[in-house]
């Protein structure tokens, strides 16, 4: 039932009511209200439960397992999302200056020093903020890559048929072209063999393209 359809003339969660009419002398009249809004008249209770009900329908670390396409959530354990809360970083405008801003920024650094020693990588960018930007970053890199070396007929990325849409969006909006791999070459592309090993015949064997096709995955 939608709380409207639980609204009574009249009924009021008292607890949470205001003692005293705000003044509104500040307010242009051409502003102000004629009539009340039209919001549901429900008792404490009533209001509680409907916002608890909702809450129900979210997806939570406590109560569900994300679904593929959040890849930036998965793993993020209580004692992150507490450190992430931490007024220094939660407060943080955007755009604040550089000066105000230098705890940030060591954090930072000292997560990118981490990412290479963990990686072996050469640089780390920390600039994509969720999985479809890494997709995006990750196969601008491998195109910068190959036209570094003068190989530009690497064009084309293999995307499993059970991937999920910002796999052949990233492909496409770096300028690459896209095949499908279908369900049972994605099976094999993705799990080799009962074992769990990387099947490689798809990527070395017909058709030819294959052999000059990166692959973009959805973590």
């Amino acid at each position: 039932m939608l709380i409207h359809e639980q609204s009574q003339p009249g009924r009021r969660a008292f607890a949470q009511a205001p003692k005293d009419r705000p003044a509104l002398d500040g307010i242009p009249a051409e502003l102000q209200r004629s009539a009340p809004p039209a919001l549901p008249e429900v008792s404490e209770m009533q209001a509680v439960r409907h916002y608890t009900r909702l809450s129900r329908k979210n997806f939570s670390i406590d109560t569900e397992f994300y679904p593929l396409g959040s890849c930036t959530m998965k793993h993020n354990p209580r004692a992150c999302n507490s450190l992430a809360m931490l007024p220094g970083l939660l407060g943080r405008h955007p755009y604040a200056p550089d000066t105000h801003s230098q705890g940030f920024l060591a954090c930072m650094y000292e997560l990118q020093e981490m990412l290479k020693d963990v990686t072996g990588m050469r640089e780390v960018s920390l600039v994509p903020a969720a999985g479809a930007q890494g997709e995006f970053t990750g196969v601008a890199m491998i195109r910068a890559y190959h036209d570094a070396r003068g190989d530009h007929a690497r064009r084309e990325i293999l995307v499993p048929a059970a991937a999920p849409a910002p796999n052949p969006a990233s492909a496409t909006t770096a300028g690459s072209a896209v095949s499908g791999v279908p369900p049972t070459t994605s099976r094999l592309l993705c799990t080799g063999s009962p074992s769990g090993e990387i099947g490689l015949p798809i990527l070395t064997g017909p058709p030819a393209r294959c052999r000059r096709s990166p692959v973009t995955t959805h973590a």
